[in-house]
């Protein structure tokens, strides 16, 4: 690594529920020591307080403060607490978990006691090389944003709409989501005013349609643009709990979606499979019951950035699988899984623009 350089590694969903937390980052916690700078998406809140907020749907999402010990574990510099999950248990347990992770020495961004803090930067500096994140979901229920004097998650909202597109009866309408005006305009400010004091801007945004590989929607790559057009540098995207398209936008990459890193959940029952199974038309993996986001959600990977004085210098990913006890395992390049991966990433992210060169064990995004 020459002079002024450093290597950040950045991986999405973290937030098992199953102990013991000490396995999990066994396979790869190597991997993720031989870098400057290690990014993660905090999943869950860790804390004892809060009330479940009665539309959340999510009374798995609190867990014990001592589960945190997964983010350690792995070395964590920084991560996103902006999840569609923060606000489940009410404005209590995500101020918790950003007081404990900061207490591990992990800086947190993406949530905080009111819209300015929930949109503050987090800057790293290593090497004489300084670089901003930033985090945004844009997966929230009612109230789950902050506001000017309310705690909660830094917003990337977007409408929906549905638009006839023939005039038969019972043709399905396409689907248009269109990004909030107000939240577009302020992680554009944002991304601006960090890179006044930053080398490099690192967005993570939770957002996309979970499950279904293939499915970017339209607001995604809207707000990619205005990102890098803002000064982005790179995009860190997560929460579908499924690889999804590697895209370059004029010269610059976005990860839609780095999947599960180390995640887990409750086992589903029969009919509710089933039910998943016909509502995304995505099939379960009976190997992986406590990874109930179907068949492709043991398919991760590791972003890879080199970063500089002038920002991105080179992208990169590294192929990733869990394995049944849940471990992410690197895979490496004289395994038949590398070369499946690499297809499978080719396949999901057809139709933007993007070339995979492999040299060694990472794969080149040109």
């Amino acid at each position: 690594m020459a002079t002024g350089e450093i290597i950040l590694l950045g991986v999405g969903d973290v937030g098992p529920i199953h102990e013991p937390m000490s396995t999990y980052s066994e396979l790869a916690k190597a991997t993720l020591a031989s870098a400057d700078i290690r990014f993660g998406q905090c999943e869950r809140v860790y804390s004892e307080r809060g009330a479940l907020q009665l539309h959340s749907g999510g009374a798995h999402s609190r867990v014990k403060p001592a589960f945190a010990s997964v983010f350690s574990d792995c070395g964590f510099d920084v991560v996103s607490v902006a999840s569609n999950h923060s606000m489940d248990w009410g404005p209590e347990p995500i101020l918790d978990t950003i007081e404990l992770l900061e207490k591990k020495g992990i800086k947190t961004v993406g949530a905080g006691r009111n819209l300015a803090e929930s949109r503050r930067p987090a800057i790293i500096e290593k090497n004489g090389v300084r670089v901003a994140f930033l985090a945004y979901s844009s997966i929230l229920h009612e109230g789950y944003a902050a506001g000017p004097n309310k705690a909660g998650v830094a917003p990337l909202r977007a409408h929906t709409y549905y638009e006839a597109f023939d005039y038969q009866a019972g043709i399905p309408p396409r689907v248009v989501t269109v990004p909030f005006e107000d939240d577009l305009a302020g992680m554009v400010s944002d991304i601006q005013a960090a890179r006044q004091n930053a080398d490099a801007v690192v967005v993570s945004l939770h957002w996309g349609i979970h499950f279904i590989p293939k499915l970017i929607a339209d607001y995604q790559p809207v707000a990619a643009k205005a990102a890098f057009a803002a000064g982005a540098d790179l995009i860190l995207g997560h929460h579908a709990h499924t690889p999804k398209a590697i895209a370059v936008h004029g010269g610059k990459t976005c990860f839609y979606s780095l999947s599960n890193f180390i995640m887990s959940s409750t086992e589903k029952s029969a009919e509710a499979g089933a039910v998943f199974e016909r509502k995304y038309n995505v099939r379960l993996d009976p190997d992986y019951p406590r990874l109930p986001y179907g068949e492709d959600a043991k398919r991760s990977l590791i972003a890879k950035a080199v970063i500089g004085k002038s920002g991105v210098k080179q992208t990169a990913f590294l192929p990733v699988l869990i394995d049944k006890q849940l471990r992410p395992q690197v895979l490496k390049r004289d395994d038949a899984r590398f070369d499946d991966a690499v297809r499978f990433m080719d396949n999901v992210s057809q139709g933007f623009e993007h070339k995979f060169v492999v040299e060694g064990g990472q794969v080149n995004i040109q």
